[in-house]
């Protein structure tokens, strides 16, 4: 019982308006989730894009980079301007969760809109409809075949595979399969990220010393991260040497 009262407890201070600010700049995005204004990670609240590391069939069944693609139209999109971020509460990397704009247009929707991302437990009823529009017109990842991000995470032979209204036949293993991350998504993203035994998360660099000898098909935990910023704001560590 008093667990369940400090947590509780823990989770009113974090959704309590004192968590409550509103940013203002050009913000350095980091992936189709995540961006960084004067030195604050946000989290783009009740979305879900794809991973940096996570790969999508397209229109033609091939494999592509689908969660880099995410990142740059929404660089792309940005383009520089400023964005109004209104954030509540942090999520469990310590990431601001916020709501953003751009000249009032609500980036977070324009995201679903355009079908770079989905929605999220918590998205706003609101949003639905944007995402009916996007697989409608399959837009973005709904060009295709994908796992959803929160899936893709966890994923394994039992994933559901979700898109476009005919695969190929050979989807399970282009999407699934072990071999699916033994090269990068990009060669931008060279960081390998791996779980240790008690779920400690750490990257390594190209150039340290047990970089070579990690096997990304190994672990499904294991994965690739595009840059340092990217990986300290998803709760990874760097390894020591």
């Amino acid at each position: 019982m008093k667990q369940r009262m400090m947590m509780a407890a823990l989770l009113a201070i974090i959704a309590s308006p004192v968590c409550a600010a509103t940013l203002s700049g050009a913000p350095r995005i980091l992936d189709g989730n995540t961006i960084e204004i004067e030195q604050t990670k946000i989290r783009l609240s009740g979305i879900e894009a794809p991973e940096t590391d996570q790969i999508c069939l397209d229109a033609h069944g091939q494999k592509w980079a689908c969660g880099i693609a995410a990142r740059d139209e929404l660089i792309k999109h940005s383009n520089g301007r400023t964005w109004d971020c209104h954030t509540t509460g942090v999520d469990v990397y310590r990431r601001s969760l916020g709501n953003c704009f751009i000249a009032g247009e609500d980036v977070n929707a324009w995201m679903v809109r355009s079908g770079w991302a989905l929605l999220s437990a918590r998205s706003a009823a609101s949003y639905a409809i944007y995402e009916v529009v996007a697989s409608n017109a399959y837009a973005g990842i709904w060009s295709g075949a994908f796992i959803a991000p929160w899936d893709w995470r966890h994923r394994n032979q039992s994933t559901i595979i979700i898109g476009a209204s005919s695969v190929p036949s050979d989807v399970q293993e282009l999407l699934l399969g072990s071999a699916l991350l033994t090269d990068p998504p990009s060669q931008e993203c060279l960081i390998k990220g791996t779980v240790g035994r008690k779920g400690e998360r750490i990257y390594h660099l190209p150039g340290q010393n047990s970089y070579e000898q990690i096997d990304m098909t190994k672990n499904l935990g294991e994965r690739w991260l595009c840059s340092e910023s990217e990986a300290t704001a998803l709760g990874w560590r760097k390894a020591a040497r």
